[in-house]
């Protein structure tokens, strides 16, 4: 399936293949890119060519019982590598820390809001997590929801839900399902126009995120400059050295979906600040702590820091640094590589082998 949007300030290309999953937030994750590139160039010829995902498939499993990685991003990224696509579209927390050869983050564009959404059913639509009935059900596919849940709201009950959002909103409506309410990511629910069906936002505090949860990342060929020039007018500085740091603190962990592993992150005055946690599935055990570092950022100008003329430009977490100050985004890495050996200094390990070893007995 594919659709052409037409727009080209330069024909070195005749039309720019873009790779989508088929779901309706996909797509709309997808336009709105090439929304973004188009106002910018404005002759530009996109098709979008959609394709299913491992994860899209097998819905009968929850995605930890699955036990892969590149649930939703493998065949995308066997058709970029192909060359049947240009660049991909995905939500960067389905993205894997570590990409294949050859392919890296060409572009992360400002985030939407990270944090989780309680979608209440209609007869719970005046309640919220802490006043729901004892026993109440909560749908989620999430093991990192599914643990702080059990941690800090014992009274419920957590049952998993598959599916795209809108499978997921149709179990939570029909009168005869189980579930009082399901959490989902908020930024999903706001791009598909839904945002009157969120009955709590959780904070923080309440609830630790995905890494990478709420922002867009786009997928090209390292070696692909036509491409990476192109996106480049995507990047948003404070998104990326936000997700570079959560993508570098997971990446150190060697976390995934197997094992309840979240995040909370935010850049102000110039200091970022990151807070990381590890549970085990049933929440009992947490292993946390939250660490900091002052930044370079670029000038009232917008022009970044020099970089060394002399040094090949590298790939920080698979993203490309283009016009983001490399010193920037080595401090973003080295944070997250911080924050996670505090973690592992506490066991962090062991908590993650007893949760993916868990989760292989149940299956």
């Amino acid at each position: 399936m594919s659709e052409t949007w037409t727009m080209d300030n330069d024909k070195k290309r005749d039309v720019i293949k873009v790779g989508s999953r088929k779901s309706e937030l996909a797509l709309i994750q997808t336009r709105h890119v090439i929304q973004c590139l188009t106002e910018v160039h404005p002759k530009k010829e996109f098709e979008i060519v959609t394709m299913d995902t491992k994860g899209d498939k097998i819905l009968d499993k929850s995605l930890p019982k699955i036990g892969e990685k590149s649930l939703f991003t493998e065949e995308l990224e066997l058709a970029l590598e192909s060359g049947r696509i240009d660049f991909v579209v995905h939500s960067l927390k389905d993205l894997p820390t570590t990409l294949p050869a050859g392919m890296a983050l060409g572009a992360i564009l400002k985030r939407e809001d990270p944090r989780d959404a309680v979608v209440m059913s209609k007869k719970y639509k005046d309640k919220t997590l802490s006043s729901l009935p004892k026993g109440s059900v909560i749908g989620t596919s999430s093991l990192r929801r599914s643990a702080q849940l059990s941690r800090n709201m014992p009274h419920l009950k957590v049952e998993n839900i598959r599916g795209n959002l809108n499978t997921r909103l149709k179990k939570l409506d029909d009168e005869n399902g189980p579930y009082a309410a399901i959490i989902l990511a908020a930024a999903g629910l706001k791009r598909m126009g839904w945002k009157n069906r969120i009955s709590q936002l959780l904070e923080p505090e309440e609830a630790l995120y995905a890494v990478g949860q709420g922002a867009l990342g786009v997928e090209c060929r390292e070696s692909d400059w036509e491409i990476r020039s192109l996106l480049e007018s995507l990047f948003d500085l404070e998104t990326i050295l936000r997700c570079v740091c959560e993508r570098s603190f997971l990446k150190t962990l060697g976390g995934g979906c197997s094992a309840p592993v979240a995040v909370a992150s935010s850049l102000k005055k110039n200091e970022l600040t990151i807070t990381g946690a590890v549970w085990s599935l049933d929440g009992q055990t947490l292993v946390t702590d939250t660490v900091k570092s002052k930044f370079y950022l670029p000038n009232d100008d917008g022009e970044p820091p020099r970089k060394c003329p002399y040094q090949e430009p590298r790939l920080y977490c698979s993203v490309v640094p283009n016009k983001v100050s490399s010193i920037s985004l080595f401090a973003a890495e080295q944070l997250g590589i911080k924050l996670a050996n505090s973690l592992i200094k506490k066991n962090a390990l062991d908590v993650m082998s007893q949760a993916r070893n868990e989760v292989l007995d149940s299956k």
